[in-house]
């Protein structure tokens, strides 16, 4: 069983930036699809951003495009999500993701098999 924690949610300012992390164990973060999601009370899990276990290329929501970067540190097994710009309506439990297959529409979340527990982002004047 893989495990996923999140951390780095908390309240902040509009335009204002937050980091948020993803830690992994047992499996290589080269090896695999990590993706984060998001969800607002009342609303649908939506697809944020994902790096490609193939060719380690990131994309992202057009929501996010421009203020929102994927990247990882292999060697501590972590990936990160810095968010940028950050808008009211970014407020949402944001959800990091794993699968150790390619994914097909890694914007959608059930290719996705391990899901850590989520963290808080409240963005609020």
């Amino acid at each position: 069983q893989v495990q996923l924690v999140e951390s780095g949610g908390g309240l902040v300012q509009p335009g204002g930036s937050l980091r948020l992390s993803c830690a992994a164990s047992r499996f290589t973060l080269d090896d695999d699809t990590i993706a984060w999601f998001r969800q607002a009370p009342g609303k649908e899990r939506e697809g944020v951003s994902y790096i490609s276990s193939s060719d380690g290329s990131t994309y992202y929501a057009d929501s996010v495009k421009g203020r929102f970067t994927m990247s990882r540190d292999n060697a501590k097994n972590t990936v990160y999500l810095q968010m940028n710009s950050l808008r009211p309506e970014d407020t949402a439990v944001y959800y990091c993701a794993a699968d150790s297959s390619t994914v097909v529409n890694g914007l959608e979340w059930y290719e996705y098999d391990y899901w850590g527990q989520g963290t808080q982002v409240t963005v609020s004047s």
